[in-house]
């Protein structure tokens, strides 16, 4: 025959409750919880639960992400002069307040320096106040919307992909794009605008993306959307990937 509690817990996991449940039982096992105030004991048992789906929510934001780097840590920034790295700037960028906002980050540097790495290190940061965010290099957002253009599902993908809270593009404009790859750059970026925040990541200044961009009055609205609402970082120093071929040798 069940007992009171046995039954409190039964639906506690029917009602998808699994971490509240075990605490309950383990507390009504445990003589000196018994001591504690129903509040307190009440406190515990939500505390424990909603601590258990943050956890689970960032662990699964961090996953859907597809960072290149899910490690990166805002707290590891090395902070070398050579480097040029703003400490100030990098804190103020740490309290998430762009992604509230909607603004963005330009990150931009040689082969090498770090960019990557900076860019992973906002989204996980991000991802652990439970914003979704999404990393992919440029080369693979605009073959994806060539995909879905073939399949019909070109809109529910911009949909889809403007939706995101922070959206980082690595390798942005690389190389030059054609016409197509253009009208779609400006179809993410308008749409983002002022909504959702993105990270570029590239080896050209914005001075240089006009010419990759090909010139003209599309380019331009993609510079004015992107440059006018967002912070700058211009990271210098050697390579990033020599320093760490030779910590795991």
């Amino acid at each position: 025959m069940k007992t009171i509690n046995s039954e409190i817990a039964e639906k506690l996991r029917e009602m998808r409750l699994p971490v509240f449940a075990s605490e309950f039982e383990r507390q009504c096992l445990e003589p000196s919880d018994q001591e504690d105030s129903f509040e307190v004991r009440l406190k515990r048992l939500v505390d424990m639960e909603y601590d258990s789906r943050t956890n689970n929510t960032i662990q699964k934001n961090i996953k859907m992400a597809k960072f290149y780097d899910s490690n990166a840590n805002i707290n590891d920034v090395d902070y070398r002069p050579e480097r040029n790295i703003d400490r100030g700037t990098i804190e103020s960028l740490s309290t998430n307040e762009y992604v509230k906002n909607g603004l963005n980050i330009i990150i931009v540097g040689a082969s090498g320096c770090g960019k990557t790495w900076l860019g992973c290190a906002f989204g996980v940061h991000a991802c652990m106040e439970k914003y979704k965010a999404r990393y992919i290099r440029m080369p693979e957002l605009l073959s994806e919307f060539e995909a879905v253009r073939i399949q019909g599902r070109y809109r529910d993908y911009l949909k889809q992909i403007s939706k995101i809270d922070l959206l980082i593009i690595d390798e942005f404009l690389l190389t030059s794009v054609n016409e197509s790859e253009r009208n779609d750059i400006l179809e993410v970026i308008e749409k983002r605008t002022n909504r959702k925040s993105t990270i570029l990541c590239s080896q050209w200044t914005p001075e240089g993306w006009l010419e990759k961009l090909g010139n003209g009055p599309v380019a331009e609205a993609i510079l004015d959307r992107i440059i006018n609402s967002s912070y700058k970082i211009f990271l210098q120093g050697k390579s990033m990937r020599e320093e760490y071929s030779k910590l795991k040798k």
